[in-house]
């Protein structure tokens, strides 16, 4: 909800910011798109640093093809962008959270944002099932996984409000790990 504080394990009225509004369908000019809240055993989310781009830490997303469903989505995204199946959906959010993109990127893509539906997924296997470079053309030159107020503190600038209130509707289960 706009003008919602994140809550205190995401950093507290501190560090209030405003929620972006979640919307029933994509709103114009932004870019279907599915985000991947993948989550290990101790509760600690997935996060892969852009190549070429030291400071940009992300979770796994990626455009929905047409006629495609967001879960199906999110399994393929997983596979292309971490390298692995090992996961099981555990929740997607009820509408769609956006955001826009900096002008040049924005240019280059031809739309104004992108809107995204997101997955909580959880990861079912090891480390070592994780494979950042299967991809012929991989998004990611390092990985690891962080707490959310530490993930929140690596994202750029642009989606640090959409991934707080995603962390912030997760939360929960999150918090639970494995038992989520």
């Amino acid at each position: 909800m706009p003008g919602t504080e994140a809550p205190a394990a995401l950093g507290g009225a501190r560090h209030a910011q405003r929620f972006p509004r979640m919307t029933a369908h994509p709103p114009e000019g932004y870019r279907p798109n599915v985000g991947i809240v993948l989550f290990n055993r101790a509760g600690r989310v997935f996060a892969g640093r852009r190549i070429g781009l030291p400071d940009a830490w992300q979770m796994p997303q990626g455009g929905i093809d047409a006629g495609e469903r967001p879960e199906d989505a999110a399994y393929r995204e997983l596979l292309e962008e971490v390298g692995t199946d090992r996961a099981e959906l555990v929740a997607m959010t009820e509408g769609w959270l956006h955001y826009d993109l900096p002008p040049d990127i924005a240019g280059r893509m031809g739309v104004r944002g992108q809107a995204q539906k997101w997955a909580l997924m959880r990861f079912t296997g090891n480390d070592r099932d994780i494979d950042i470079t299967r991809d012929s053309k991989p998004e990611f030159d390092d990985w690891g996984w962080f707490a959310p107020t530490e993930l929140l503190a690596r994202i750029v600038a642009f989606k640090k409000p959409v991934y707080g209130q995603v962390l912030s509707a997760f939360a929960d289960r999150l918090a639970k790990g494995d038992t989520a």
